[in-house]
């Protein structure tokens, strides 16, 4: 039997607008979709807003009572004292010495690490130790910290007797060590991803494994190498309770990574756990200490990113 014509026109409209109903609902969702991740994405950039707001806020009351001058120029930091002096470049010192140490241990062995586990390490070796290596950085900051107190500084006077219990070698070893995982991984994923045609023409040529490794592949992903340095420069830098607990909090102006000293995280966890009223000048320098290792890790982020931009490979 033939379909009446009015049916089959009614059928078809019927299907239609199904589909039509079909699209708006999908479309509906993908937008519903769409406005999730967009506020998701917009907690960060709000996030980091407020901080800056806060930071600048605070700063600004701050040296409305110090100068600029004074802070950037004085050698020494006793706020909290009758005499109080507000030089930054106290905890900068201390700050760059400890992250210094830290970067002389965690980039030579976090690229050799990188390296390896790309080039030279077989693919069930490889599954096993990436997993075991990343755990180092799932480790709470704090049991660093007495690792730092109680086993390397004991360790470490055995070869320098006159080291004090507290100083910033043993401080920024340890930090050294817990920074290697974000190094190593991040270049490790960077240098997988140099396409293999690039090694296997370097093997054509007659290259060595090793020759390959490091003056093919690492040059291709310097790029990606280079953020991993950038951030462990930044984890480095923001780093806290290691030197908390280990580097004394004295504030010595002082580039010497045998001596005690204090850095900006450490200063601002020692004011903001004190009795200091809020609103005091005391108080107050946290947010400009703050605001200080801001702006810092910001121009190590920009130059990061131009340095980058510079080598970026695009295959």
């Amino acid at each position: 039997m033939s379909a009446v014509p009015g049916q089959s026109t009614l059928m078809d409209v019927t299907m239609q607008g199904q589909r039509l109903a079909r699209r708006r609902a999908r479309v509906i969702r993908e937008r519903l979709i769409e406005l999730v991740l967009f506020l998701a994405a917009l907690v960060s950039v709000f996030t980091t807003v407020g901080i800056v707001y806060i930071l600048v806020k605070e700063s600004v009351v701050f040296f409305q009572h110090v100068s600029l001058a004074s802070f950037l120029t004085d050698r020494q930091w006793t706020p909290l004292f009758d005499d109080a002096h507000f030089g930054i470049m106290v905890l900068l010192s201390g700050t760059l010495t400890s992250s210094a140490v830290a970067l002389v241990i965690a980039i030579p062995l976090g690229t050799i690490i990188a390296i390896y586990l790309s080039e030279f390490a077989p693919f069930r070796l490889r599954e096993v130790a990436k997993p075991f290596l990343e755990m180092l950085g799932g480790v709470p900051t704090i049991v660093y910290g007495y690792f730092a107190l109680l086993f390397v500084t004991p360790l470490l006077q055995r070869i320098y007797p006159e080291l004090p219990g507290f100083n910033l070698l043993a401080a920024g070893i340890v930090m050294g060590i817990m920074i290697i995982p974000y190094v190593s991984s991040i270049s490790e994923d960077a240098m997988r991803a140099v396409p293999m045609a690039l090694r296997e023409g370097s093997y054509a040529m007659g290259a060595t494994r090793f020759q390959t490794a490091t003056r093919v592949v690492v040059p291709a992903a310097f790029s990606g190498i280079a953020s991993a340095y950038i951030l462990g420069i930044s984890r480095a830098v923001g780093e806290t309770m290691i030197l908390a607990v280990a580097a004394g909090m004295q504030p010595n102006l002082t580039f010497n990574p045998l001596e005690p000293a204090a850095t900006i995280t450490a200063y601002i966890v020692q004011v903001a756990l004190g009795d200091l009223p809020h609103g005091s000048i005391g108080y107050q320098t946290i947010f400009a200490a703050g605001l200080t290792l801001m702006l810092f890790t910001l121009v190590c982020n920009i130059g990061g990113h131009m340095l980058r931009k510079s080598f970026r490979e695009a295959y």
